[in-house]
């Protein structure tokens, strides 16, 4: 047997860690590894035209799967390229792990052609950042980046010079088994004997839920039943506690809609589960707050604790449901439900007046549309700005429905790149981009991503030529919107010459039919919507201190709400709740 040279090596982990891709875009300190990847019929090589979209596919991957995903670029501005994709999975906290491939050994240190020090680039965006600078070091030193990646959710880096990558893989060297997958983690006693005890003396406790609920969704509701407790959600929450929630009191932040706000402000105990809600404005400061998470670098960064508890919300949810008592007195979750269904009726009604005549056309009425036609198990992938908005309020989960963006880290251009790394888990699943026309036209190239590997990925484009979101923004600071105007082409007409399926849509009528058409197209599609600009959004509860980097306007062009089928099921959950 042919003795192997570090890149084949480093391949042949990754493959044993389950990875089963490689995005990234070659280059000639690549070489070695991408020669490695060819030979390899257990991995394949991704072909984007851009590292940035490589980042986003693996994040995007990886939380799809819950497993590794790696991704890949080259000396100097190849790799540099990535950091961006990297920053999001690394606060989505996705098991991604990126090989920055680098100069000459020789010549580091010494201003060599394209040379960077990219052990030292990323070690902002990861819980590990080393560099190979010996054949020896393998495998050891990447075992170790795999390990931090899936053990601690987020990104390792390891830096690797083209021509070490091509010497000899050291004998014998120890392969030890990997880590692939993260352990439960139990609270310790004393704080679920203090759990309990502050449960059992609140009058009225809530809830209020973040990504950290994923898999918890039958704790959190027998838990919410038996201590009769509203459930609000984070944005990352949404798609884990929404559906089949008779407490739910709609979502609070600057996205937020419904009672969520007034639930967590009027309680006697908020309780945070797997949230590290990063708006401190919209959490009170006058009731006792009790934190669960997984990670105890999050206990207690955005507000006061009474009490921290560090540990794996349904873990947690286990060990209270059994011991809480159970209270008897409904009184304030009935009344939260009442104001959240009250809350949604006033912002519908913004949004049912002649919306299927309205041109341009209502992006609320786009995303509903989306969110009828849209398959049960479909992926959304969202782009940062007002698509956020529109998903939020509009996208209905239902337990399989997956929604992915970049929530924590808030960048432009994110969702076609994250639609790649969805569609390539599974060819069969709908994934479906909602990309906004600023957000899509900055990555435009991996649009070509999709014909080149068929992917059906279908493109909703709310397209209204502007940066919304920023004009908002500007126009809460009292500005003239300026450098936010987009000269778009007829994208649909794009997404032809590249070999895709397009189609334009000007008239509300047309947007049911366009967007079956596309959905039934068997490759990849894109409906360019020509949205109206003038639709905005602002929080239900607004105080100056919450709109820092935000939007808040007393305009009258800036309408409050919006929420789709959300409002059939706050209407649902008040058939038990007494009249007031």
């Amino acid at each position: 047997m042919a003795k192997q040279n570090v890149a084949e090596q480093f391949v042949d982990i990754l493959t044993r860690a389950g990875v089963k891709r490689l995005y990234g875009v070659v280059g000639d300190s690549l070489n070695p590894v991408v020669d490695a990847v060819r030979r390899n019929s257990a991995i394949d090589w991704i072909h984007v035209r851009h590292e940035e979209t490589a980042a986003f596919a693996a994040s995007a991957e990886a939380q799809i799967t819950g497993g590794l995903a790696a991704c890949a670029g080259s000396c100097g501005p190849g790799n540099l390229h990535l950091i961006n994709g990297l920053y999001d999975a690394h606060r989505s906290m996705a098991p991604v792990l990126a090989l920055a491939s680098h100069i000459p050994s020789s010549e580091i240190g010494l201003g060599f052609f394209q040379e960077t020090h990219p052990d030292r680039l990323f070690a902002e965006c990861s819980h590990y950042s080393e560099m190979i600078s010996s054949p020896q070091q393998m495998p050891r030193l990447l075992q170790t980046a795999i390990q931090n990646a899936v053990g601690r959710s987020g990104v390792s880096v390891v830096t690797l010079p083209g021509d070490i990558a091509d010497l000899p893989a050291p004998e014998q060297a120890a392969e030890t088994a990997l880590v692939t997958s993260r352990p439960t983690v139990r609270p310790g006693d004393a704080e679920i004997d203090r759990l309990v005890e502050m449960i059992d003396e609140a009058g009225k406790v809530t809830l209020f839920c973040g990504s950290g609920t994923a898999g918890a969704h039958a704790e959190v509701m027998e838990f919410a039943g038996k201590v009769k407790s509203p459930v609000g959600h984070a944005l990352r929450g949404k798609e884990w506690i929404q559906y089949d929630n008779p407490y739910d009191v709609g979502m609070s932040g600057l996205l937020g809609y419904g009672a969520a706000y007034e639930a967590t402000h009027e309680c006697d105990l908020l309780i945070l589960l797997g949230t590290d809600f990063p708006y401190n404005a919209f959490l009170p400061d006058d009731v006792k707050i009790v934190q669960v998470d997984i990670r105890p670098e999050h206990l207690g960064r955005r507000s006061k604790l009474d009490l921290a508890v560090w540990g794996d919300v349904r873990e947690t949810l286990r060990c209270l449901i059994p011991r809480v008592k159970e209270k008897k007195n409904r009184r304030f979750l009935d009344r939260m439900l009442k104001k959240h269904a009250d809350a949604l009726e006033g912002v519908v009604k913004a949004y049912t007046r002649k919306v299927e005549k309205h041109t341009p056309i209502h992006p609320e009425y786009v995303a509903s549309v989306l969110d009828e036609v849209a398959s049960d198990d479909a992926v959304f992938t969202v782009d940062t700005g007002m698509c956020n908005v529109w998903a939020a309020r509009y996208i209905s989960p239902n337990g399989r429905r997956r929604v992915i963006g970049s929530f924590s880290h808030g960048s432009m251009a994110n969702a076609l790149p994250m639609a790649i790394g969805a569609q390539f888990t599974d060819r069969k699943r709908q994934v479906v981009s909602m990309s906004g026309d600023g957000g899509f036209s900055m990555l435009m190239g991996d649009f070509l991503t999709l014909v080149q590997y068929d992917l059906p990925v279908k493109v909703v484009l709310f397209n209204n030529s502007s940066l919304g979101m920023v004009e908002l923004e500007m126009l809460v600071a009292g500005l003239p919107s300026y450098g936010t105007a987009n000269r778009n082409p007829d994208f649909a007409a794009v997404a032809r010459a590249c070999g895709a399926y397009g189609v334009r849509v000007e008239k509300p009528k047309d947007l049911p039919g366009a967007l079956k058409d596309a959905f039934k197209h068997k490759g990849p599609a894109l409906v360019d919507v020509v949205t109206d600009p003038n639709a905005l959004s602002i929080p239900p509860k607004i105080k100056a201190e919450m709109v820092t980097g935000f939007a808040l306007s007393a305009s009258k062009m800036v309408l409050d709400g919006g929420v789709g089928r959300m409002l059939q099921m706050a209407r649902s959950n008040l058939r038990n709740v007494p009249r007031f």
